[in-house]
């Protein structure tokens, strides 16, 4: 396996939410190395947007812990093997698409896009 960018686990924080109505929890969180087709990018600034706000308050259902903040803006980190389309160093803006998770798992976390 090939990565392009730093291959090695890193960690950093993140406002963890681990129930409904409750306040976030910053912590510090391990990031895996991106597998294939995975892009891992070292985030600058991020919103809670109106869906974030739903789960935060309970009024839309979701699996716990998460991690909100889906819309953002960061720098490619480090790429799995298959990503051809962006480069470590590169800027970028994104926003979760329909059907991929934002799952904390076993403090694992990873955005993950077929690129």
């Amino acid at each position: 396996m090939s990565h392009e960018g730093n291959s090695q686990v890193i960690k950093c924080k993140a406002a963890v939410l681990w129930e409904q109505k409750q306040p976030f929890s910053i912590e510090e969180i391990e990031v895996a190395p991106p597998k294939a087709k995975e892009v891992r990018i070292k985030i600058l600034a991020t919103g809670i947007c109106r869906t974030d706000d739903h789960v935060i308050k309970g009024e839309m259902v979701s699996k716990f812990p998460v991690i909100v903040g889906h819309e953002a803006t960061g720098v490619v980190e480090s790429i799995g093997d298959g990503v051809t389309t962006v480069k470590p160093g590169v800027q970028i803006v994104l926003s979760k698409e329909p059907g991929h998770s934002n799952d904390l798992i076993n403090n694992n976390w990873r955005k993950r896009r077929d690129v």
